[in-house]
């Protein structure tokens, strides 16, 4: 069975240097390779010649990726390494394929002590920087984004770069409220962390971080797990603790969300997103914050982690804020992650329209779920997502709903079977989506529904965390005119992923070797588009604060391209082209006189503005303008909404609860599929000429 990979998978938690391990620290002359990664190197390589979809050799070219992408996760922001340090790993760019191939590592393990030496050297110089306070008033900024500078080329250079970041790093905490005195005390403690930190990893955390980059010069979803924490990804996707249900990962310094997991207790209170960043953990409603960031990964886990209904507090920098920007503080309440609250979930709006309400289904569904086990079993009632969404709109049907809208947001994916399943309910017996091999064998999923179990007006609200079978679902509904697809571009997964447990290749006293997750196949819709790196394209776009540049597929380096095969024998049930070009003026004139939609079309806007910011003040009368003004307008733009609303306006954003802000994409839907209903665009699709012609 062909299970397509989620967001959480596909990213993989534990895969950066500063991967989760609790080993005894060692010296730095225990790091060195051994027999057991030269004989995984060995095995590794051969699994990707002969079974990666790409077919791609291990020879200089991807050599030299290996390289790019090694340095790249040492030393991503290159505020570590000199440019002659860089200039004398280059003599590796044509040896690392020849290195994995006969496991010799030695290449690997010599360019992370230069970076062992290099981290040493600037944490001991931040430390140093200390001794000073800063001079706040001088006008000067701190670039925070160095990915597209060069690496310095001296130590006095490298000097500098430090001075501003120590110096920002202060300002931050002082604009808090801490007097030097605490600043000084909470940096020392945290680079004192990080110092820690590197000093603890061990030779399997060097392996496991090259051994990656190597598989993300494939592709990017082609991952190795070290034992440690192929164990660790399996809790991840049994869900099996107590915590808040979040998956985390190191970048930088920080530790930084990387999904929110369906049904947990984060994902039921709403309010943490992803690449939001822990600064701080609190245990309990009056325990004292300690500042994580610097922190171990593993160490930042057990600290959230814990018995459940149990509390812990974390304060939040959120996702895009600039370093120095207000943080906030979230309360969550550890539990199991309850399977009942991943599971989709209906609702009804109503919708004003000519002088009467049109009531419109909702099913949200955050994930393509089976239980598979119980079905292996031969259990009837097993648990799955097509079973579940049939019986939703049965209820919806008996509630005389007249439209229904498929809520995807930040769905990642799931079982395939599941993806077909789903479509099946709304367009019947039909090929759904075709999937390539990395043997060039094709072959056409079909679904045998009988019959729709829902043939009325239907939208799919997406948005950029809409992944893999959420994109598999979408496409088809696209493609067979049976409904209008709303929302922003979806995220691009359109590759196959399988496990290879390694351990099966450990022979006698062989510690575990881990597992790798390997691309061997590509996604097609029924109409012979990929989609693989472009997703889905929605009929009718919806502003979104997601960030299209640094999240989807299509900002990966290494994303496999799209491409295009033979359309398979499908027959369409509808052709909504001209009906289409109707919604979309509706909903631009919506977009001019809605308050709601203009509020999140401005939010949006702010955001993307506040993103080309690549660097910060480092004068404190100006960092505080900046954030005055910020708030500001946000309170401004607020107010305007409020007052189109005829409600009563706020006096300070702390007034704002979460709940006061509409669901402006999911109410946008609504009104889409209701425009879908009238006369107007009935007339259009039904004069439509049938695709092709």
């Amino acid at each position: 069975m062909i299970r397509t990979r989620t967001l959480l998978a596909a990213a993989a938690a534990f895969l950066i240097w500063t991967s989760a391990q609790t080993a005894v620290p060692e010296t730095r002359t225990a790091l060195a390779p051994s027999d057991r990664h030269a004989k995984i190197s060995r095995v590794v390589t051969v699994l990707f010649e002969r079974h990666h979809y790409s077919k791609t050799a291990v020879d200089d070219a991807l050599s030299g990726k290996m390289l790019d992408a090694y340095i790249d996760a040492m030393d991503g922001n290159r505020q570590y390494f000199l440019a002659s340090d860089v200039a004398e790993f280059q003599r590796y760019r044509t040896r690392l394929d020849d290195s994995v191939k006969r496991g010799d590592l030695s290449a690997v393990f010599a360019m992370y002590d230069r970076y062992l030496q290099r981290t040493r050297e600037r944490i001991g110089y931040a430390r140093e920087l200390l001794e000073t306070e800063p001079d706040f008033t001088i006008e000067e900024d701190y670039r925070f984004d160095r990915t597209d500078l060069p690496w310095p080329e001296t130590t006095a250079e490298l000097d500098e770069v430090w001075r501003k970041r120590v110096k920002n790093d202060a300002l931050s905490l002082v604009l808090t409220g801490k007097d030097w005195e605490e600043t000084r005390k909470v940096l020392d403690e945290r680079y004192d962390r990080v110092l820690k930190r590197i000093e603890q990893v061990n030779s399997d955390d060097v392996f496991e971080a090259f051994m990656n980059s190597y598989a993300h010069s494939l592709d990017p979803h082609s991952s190795y797990f070290s034992p440690r924490n192929a164990d660790e990804y399996q809790i991840q996707m049994s869900l099996s603790y107590d915590g808040i249900g979040a998956s985390l990962q190191l970048q930088e310094d920080y530790v930084t969300v990387l999904d929110v997991i369906p049904g947990g207790p984060a994902a039921v209170d709403g309010q943490l997103k992803p690449k939001d960043r822990i600064m701080a953990v609190s245990q309990g409603p009056d325990g004292e914050f300690v500042d994580v960031v610097g922190w171990r990964l593993d160490d930042v886990v057990q600290l959230i982690r814990g018995p459940g209904g149990t509390e812990v507090r974390l304060q939040i920098l959120a996702s895009g804020a600039n370093p120095g920007s207000p943080m906030s503080i979230l309360t969550l309440k550890r539990d199991k992650v309850k399977l009942e609250a991943q599971a989709a979930q209906k609702s009804t709006m109503e919708v004003e329209r000519d002088g009467r309400t049109v009531k419109v289904g909702v099913i949200e569904i955050p994930s393509f779920y089976q239980d598979y086990s119980a079905r292996a079993a031969g259990d009837e009632s097993y648990t799955s997502t097509t079973r579940d969404v049939r019986r939703l709109v049965e209820e919806l049907k008996a509630e005389n709903i007249e439209a229904l809208v498929i809520d995807l947001r930040n769905n990642g994916g799931g079982h395939l079977s599941e993806a077909t399943g789903l479509t099946g309910l709304f367009i019947g017996d039909g090929p759904v989506v075709q999937v390539r091999d990395s043997t060039g064998r094709l072959e056409v999923l079909d679904e045998s529904a009988p019959k729709p179990v829902w043939d009325g007006p239907m939208g799919v609200l997406v948005n950029r965390f809409s992944a893999s079978a959420s994109e598999i679902f979408a496409a088809a509904i696209q493609d067979y005119g049976r409904g209008v697809v709303i929302g922003q571009q979806t995220y691009g997964k359109g590759t196959v992923q399988n496990l290879y447990p390694l351990d099966r290749y450990a022979h006698g006293a062989d510690p575990r070797f881990g597992q790798l997750t390997l691309t061997i196949g590509k996604y097609y819709r029924v109409t012979g588009g990929s989609t693989q790196h472009r997703g889905v394209e929605p009929d009718i776009s919806l502003p979104s604060s997601v960030d299209t540049t640094v999240v989807g597929e299509s900002a990966r380096p290494t994303a496999l391209p799209w491409d295009q095969i033979r359309a398979t024998d499908f027959s369409p049930r509808g052709y909504l082209g001209g009906a289409i070009d109707y919604l979309s003026a509706t909903h631009e004139q919506r977009t001019v006189l809605d308050p709601d939609l203009a509020y999140l079309r401005e939010d949006v806007a702010e955001q993307e503005r506040q993103r080309e910011h690549k660097s910060v003040s480092l004068n404190i009368a100006a960092r505080e303008k900046e954030r005055e003004d910020l708030d500001a307008r946000k309170l401004a733009l607020e107010n305007s909404r409020r007052e189109a609303r005829g409600l009563e306006p706020l006096a300070t954003l702390e007034d704002m609860a979460e709940e006061d802000l509409p669901d402006v994409q999911l109410n946008e839907a609504a009104e889409v599929v209701v425009d879908l209903m009238s006369p107007e665009a009935e007339a259009l699709a039904r004069n439509a000429p049938p695709p092709g012609t």
